[in-house]
């Protein structure tokens, strides 16, 4: 009677682990986010389906702060000016900032992994304002407004304009990117997402990156803190698929670290990380 009890749910077991799991509930994602104002989207990017924990906000636009390094990072490889992941990217330019571990020689691992701001304005300003926009227009990246920035147009700030883009539209960015429907070589991916590692478990490897910043002036900055919007961008792989997720957390004082924190909590409760 025993063996006829178990071998169903081992066979279910079997299944869970081959199929991958489910997408996260609303259960879970309220648990997590609490009385945090914010968005995840899932994308199961296998069967096209899709997780958000607040519909309406996960279509609102906003500024992609260090999110956009993701797609920095393979124009750059793209355009032959990143040569690989633990290649010289960037030479100090001397210049004392906040940061301590900007504040040096940057291998492109070493300056993704710091989110090192000025090692990519250098970078766009190499691939120039012309070549940006015309790989923002073949991605069809959130509005393709670079706004007369073209070394920082990706960074929210309070009384400047930035390109803009979805929780939505980010998740269902790196579904393209993973399907091979984007105009980037194998190689290329390859680099990104060996930068992009995370962490990984028994149940699965999650790849991703940060963002925070301050909203436009418009959108009510707060004063006193150094950001009030956080993104946490990338996948997971778990059970053989592939689940993209965008996960943005908006209030005073949160940042990308809080997103990812957030982000983090649902994964491990749903049994994928």
């Amino acid at each position: 009677m025993k063996n006829r009890i178990l071998l169903p749910l081992l066979l279910l077991c079997t299944a869970r682990l081959a199929c991958g799991a489910p997408l996260p509930s609303a259960e879970i994602t309220s648990k997590a986010f609490g009385d945090t104002r914010g968005v995840l989207v899932v994308v199961d990017c296998d069967k096209g389906e899709v997780f958000s924990s607040n519909p309406k906000l996960a279509k609102e636009a906003f500024g992609p702060c260090s999110t956009f390094k993701i797609w920095n990072t393979l124009i750059g490889l793209e355009e032959g000016i990143i040569k690989g992941a633990d290649e010289p990217f960037w030479k100090w330019d001397g210049q004392e900032r906040s940061l301590p571990g900007w504040n040096k020689d940057q291998t492109l691992r070493e300056a993704f992994k710091a989110s090192c701001v000025p090692a990519y304005q250098e970078l766009a300003r190499k691939i120039g304002r012309e070549r940006m926009q015309g790989w923002i227009n073949k991605l069809d990246y959130g509005n393709k407004d670079l706004c007369g920035r073209p070394d920082g147009f990706w960074l929210p700030r309070a009384g400047q304009k930035c390109i803009l883009i979805s929780p939505e539209e980010q998740a269902q960015m790196v579904c393209r990117l993973l399907a091979g429907k984007l105009p980037f070589g194998e190689a290329s991916v390859a680099t990104l997402e060996e930068i992009m590692k995370s962490e990984t478990t028994d149940r699965g490897t999650m790849y991703g990156k940060t963002g925070s910043g301050l909203r436009d002036a418009d959108r009510g900055a707060a004063k006193g803190v150094d950001f009030d919007m956080g993104w946490w961008v990338g996948f997971l792989r778990h059970g053989g698929k592939h689940y993209a997720f965008a996960c943005l957390v908006l209030g005073p004082g949160l940042s990308g670290k809080d997103a990812r924190r957030i982000a983090e909590s649902v994964f491990r409760s749903g049994g994928m990380l």
